[in-house]
């Protein structure tokens, strides 16, 4: 009873209403890039049940669509595995980010909502709450605002992915819906691009991604990655060693 009463409190709070709003505006997107990974799953030669268990499980659009073309090819299982892990890499820097948010509840919790946690979730979620609250009050409206837009997100592309797998053989891939998630995506980072920094670092970040592509395993994403934090830590340190020297001017 407890925890159905604790369930009903969690539909009923207003940042849970919030978070599913904002997750509503870009979740089309999502829905059509979750359609075309069902429909390439099951055209790349994996059966039915083989396409649910992996869009139930995996639930990661772009690690499912890294993997697909190397089953297809009967690729070994290991490269499969090395290939999803440095897809999915970015994952852990989002992880490392939200631990302080997180870290008032049980091992469980924030192991499901690691399980929820994809990129607009985290974008729209970071975005809304720029530090952790200290407050049990402040706390649950976060995790609200969180699970409301991780639930819809999930639901949608669910729905989506599973439609795909039912429709695969009359829903061709040339209509390429799986692009309207990339622009889903692309909308909301450059709604993060808020300062200077950020957009220097979206920059360089595309622009190593783009000279690291012929690296095997999807490395250029991470190569991406770790170019831009390097960068955005360069920049922090030099901004905060200038500071003194600007007080005592």
């Amino acid at each position: 009873m407890s925890q159905l009463n604790a369930i009903r409190k969690l539909f009923q709070h207003p940042e849970f209403r919030l978070g599913a709003s904002h997750m509503s505006a870009v979740s089309p997107g999502l829905a059509a890039w979750g359609l075309m990974t069902g429909v390439a799953m099951v055209n790349s030669g994996m059966s039915v049940w083989e396409a649910v268990a992996m869009s139930l499980l995996v639930f990661a659009g772009s690690s499912q669509l890294a993997a697909i073309p190397l089953i297809a090819a009967g690729a070994p299982a290991w490269v499969i595995l090395a290939t999803s892990f440095c897809v999915n890499l970015r994952f852990v820097v989002f992880s490392a980010h939200m631990r302080p948010y997180m870290m008032h509840m049980p091992l469980f919790k924030r192991l499901f909502n690691g399980y929820l946690t994809a990129d607009l979730s985290y974008v729209l979620f970071t975005k809304r709450f720029s530090k952790p609250a200290t407050d049990v009050a402040g706390q649950q409206a976060q995790m609200a605002y969180f699970q409301g837009g991780t639930m819809l997100n999930w639901a949608s592309w669910q729905v989506a992915s599973l439609t795909g797998i039912a429709l695969a053989h009359s829903i061709p891939t040339t209509w390429g819906l799986g692009f309207a998630g990339i622009l889903a995506l692309a909308g909301v980072a450059s709604s993060l691009a808020s300062t200077h920094l950020r957009r220097v670092s979206a920059v360089v970040a595309g622009a190593a991604a783009v000279a690291a592509f012929a690296l095997p395993f999807k490395l250029n994403i991470v190569v991406a990655i770790a170019v831009a934090v390097a960068l955005t830590m360069l920049f922090e340190n030099m901004s905060t060693a200038s500071e003194p020297q600007k007080a005592k001017e």
